[in-house]
Parts: C-alpha cells; structure tokens; sequence
C-alpha cells in the first residue's frame, strides 16, 4: 500500500487529528460536537480559555483549525466550524454524529 505523503494529505491528516482530539476535549468539558458543528452555536471564548488551562493541546488544535480555515470565530465570538471543518468532521463520525436534526 503506498501512503500519500503530499502536503495536502498531510495537512488533512493534521486536521483530522485536532478535530478527534477537540471532540475528546469538549466531551470531557461537557460539550459535544454541535456546540462547534452548528454555525449559529459555537464555543465563546470564555469556555474555549477554560477548557485551553486544562489541556495544553486545545490552543495547539485551535490554531491549526483556525489557521487552516476549517474553523473561525464568528460574529458572536464563537468557535464553529468552517464547511470545510465540518466536511472533515462529518468524514470521520459521520453525517448525523454531528449535526442537529
């Protein structure tokens, strides 16, 4: 089996592995994927720095997230997921683990 080693394959595998440890981060913080999934919910900032003093990998994860366009800070200050985040997301857990009905 060859493995891809192409930057764009390297930069989803990254993605993916900061989107699988957020989802253990906010289960654990008492959240679940729809708090970042649903574009109008999102995680403030308050919580987002609570759950950052706990866990030195949640500003690592969100960096990546946000500087790789897959999440942003919406009008409300919120953490939510781009279309791209949520595509990625969906990949992995699959369409209904994380989104609202």
């Amino acid at each position: 089996m060859m493995i891809d080693t192409s930057p764009i394959a390297s930069m989803q595998r990254s993605l993916r592995q900061c989107l699988s440890h957020m989802a253990a981060m906010l289960y654990h913080h008492g959240h679940v994927l729809e708090t970042v999934s649903v574009p109008h919910r999102g995680l403030d900032r308050r919580e987002a720095e609570s759950i950052a003093s706990s866990t030195s990998e949640w500003q690592t994860c969100e960096k990546v997230l946000v500087n790789s366009e897959a999440a942003s800070w919406n009008e409300h200050n919120r953490l939510v997921l781009t279309p791209l985040g949520r595509e990625l997301l969906f990949d992995m857990f699959g369409e209904g683990a994380a989104d609202c009905a």
